[in-house]
This record gives structure tokens, sequence and C-alpha cells, in this order.
């Protein structure tokens, strides 16, 4: 003690008083410091920073332990929804750019088959240009007055302007092999005709069938089996070499009725007329568009005809 008290006596004096003033002003410090904290930190509760000098003197173990992590804040909120809104405008654009992509491919195939049947453009060959009945047809049966001639449709161009040929007298033994062709007779009078053009198509009487489901079509075009007769009169021509005439009504026959009972038939040969006509073009346009409007069909029940249509053609 007395050693103590010696050395601290021995101190000079304006030593001393160096140290109570820098003593001083470091305080001073402190409490600007701390005055300045509560100004931009108000509540000193660190919800927005962290404050790097806190009130007080930390002691070890508090000094190490780690704040509580920052709450959001409703700006925060608000930038986060934001940005979710903007990455949902941006998918539905571009679902709505693929749509309307996707529509316009349909729009310009729907064109290329409306304009498949019309190379060269004219107009419909006269009446004339139909086979009359004294081609094998029995006049009891197919009076020649009540054989209408085809009118044409504003949708189906003509396809050719090529005068009528001269059509020669049938043979007799053509004539005795038509009327040996029983003609139906039930209660539908509609569907006894069109079975009678399909009996003569199938013994291999073109003209005489396209002449008897001509005048069924013409007679009956709200019959429910209208969609065959015009499909059927369409193969009456593709099967006679006349592939013009039979793209005709295969279009005709699609464009009216898309979900008719021989809409992708005509479809299907409609491709294959423009395969007759060397038409590579819409040959392709026409099956691709049989393939993605009717792909059960086109796997199924017209499977072995699409497949060997195809074969003919090579598209891109």
């Amino acid at each position: 003690m007395v050693a103590t008290a010696a050395s601290v006596a021995s101190v000079p004096a304006p030593l001393m008083a160096q140290d109570n003033a820098a003593e001083a002003r470091l305080k001073k410090v402190e409490a600007e410091v701390r005055a300045l904290q509560r100004k931009v930190f108000p509540g000193g509760d660190g919800k927005f920073f962290e404050p790097q000098i806190t009130p007080g003197t930390q002691t070890p173990a508090t000094a190490g332990t780690t704040s509580p992590a920052p709450s959001t804040t409703a700006v925060t909120d608000i930038l986060i929804r934001i940005d979710a809104l903007e990455n949902q405008l941006q998918t539905m654009t571009a679902r709505a750019e693929e749509q309307a992509n996707a529509i316009a491919q349909l729009s310009g195939r729907l064109a290329a088959l409306e304009a498949a049947a019309s190379a060269p453009a004219g107009t419909l060959a006269p009446a004339g240009a139909l086979p009359q009945p004294a081609l094998g047809v029995p006049a009891a049966s197919v009076p020649a007055s009540q054989i209408p001639a085809p009118r044409p449709a504003a949708s189906v161009p003509a396809v050719s302007t090529a005068p009528a040929p001269v059509v020669s007298a049938p043979s007799a033994a053509r004539l005795a092999a038509v009327q040996a062709i029983a003609k139906p007779q039930t209660a539908d009078a509609a569907d006894d005709e069109y079975s009678y053009g399909f009996r003569l198509w199938n013994a291999g009487f073109y003209p005489e069938a396209r002449q008897q489901l001509t005048r069924y079509v013409e007679q009956y075009p709200n019959h429910s089996r209208i969609s065959f007769g015009r499909n059927l009169l369409g193969r009456a021509f593709l099967d006679d070499n006349m592939p013009e005439d039979a793209a005709r009504w295969f279009l005709k026959n699609y464009q009216a009725n898309k979900a008719g009972d021989r809409a992708p038939d005509s479809l299907l040969y409609l491709g294959a007329s423009m395969v007759a006509m060397k038409d590579t073009k819409r040959a392709c346009i026409a099956l691709a568009e049989f393939a993605e409007t009717y792909p059960l069909i086109a796997s199924g029940r017209l499977a072995s005809d699409y497949q060997a249509t195809r074969a003919k053609v090579k598209c891109n």
C-alpha cells in the first residue's frame, strides 16, 4: 500500500489531467454516436439493419450471438408480387403467340385445300357433258327428264374448261349387263337411289353410276347418307381416270360437313386425286390435313389406303 501510494504520488500532475480529458472526450463521442444511431435506426430494435454499435458494453457471451433475420417490408412484398405477375404475363403472351401461329397454319392449309381443284380456273362443263340415259341405264328406271344437271357450287370451282367428249352409244351387251343390276324398292326412296348408284359403281359401270349418284345428291341433299353419296360420286370419277372432276366432289363433300360419315374418305381421296394429277404440293397438303384431322381413322379404318397413297408421293 505504501509502495502503491508512492507510485501514484510519483505520477506527474499534467499526465493525469490529459487522461481525464481524453476519457471525457471519448464518452462524449460515444454519446453522439448513440444519438446518431437513434436517428438512423429508430427504435434501436434492428428491424432494418443491425447497429454495429449498440448501447452498453457487450459481454463475450452476447458478442458472439446472431441477431434474428430481418423481416420483409410492404415494399418488398409488392416487388415480389410484381415479379410473379410479370412472369405470368410472359407465359400467357407466349401461349397466345403459339396459338395464333397454329391458327395461321390451319388457315393456310384450308386455303390451299379450297384451291386444290381450281387449276386452271374456269366454268363448269355444260350439262351436256354428263352421259345420257342411253349409256346403259334402263330408260324405264331413270327417265331422261328426271336427271338434273349438276348445279355449280360457289366454293368448288370447276377444274376444266375442255369441251365435253362425244359419247358413243353403249353396246347391247352393256345395256343387258346394266339392266341385270336390280334397283332396290324399299320404303326409303332416297336410300334406294343411293344404293342403286352404289351397285352400278361396284359393278364397274362408272358413267351410269355417276348419272345415278348425281340424281341422288341433287334430289336428296339432306338425306342421312348424303356424305356417302357425294364421296361415292367422286370415286366414280376417280376410278374412271377423271381425277380433276373427282377432286371437285371430294373437296365439296369435305367442306360441306367435316364430321360427315365419309368426310375423312373424301379428304384422303382428294390427296389421291392430286397424286393422279401430279400435283405434289397439294397432294401433300391434303394428306397432312387428313392425318392431323382424323388421326384415329388414319391409323385404323383407312390406314392401308393412307399408307398406299402416301407412298406414291414424296412430301417434305
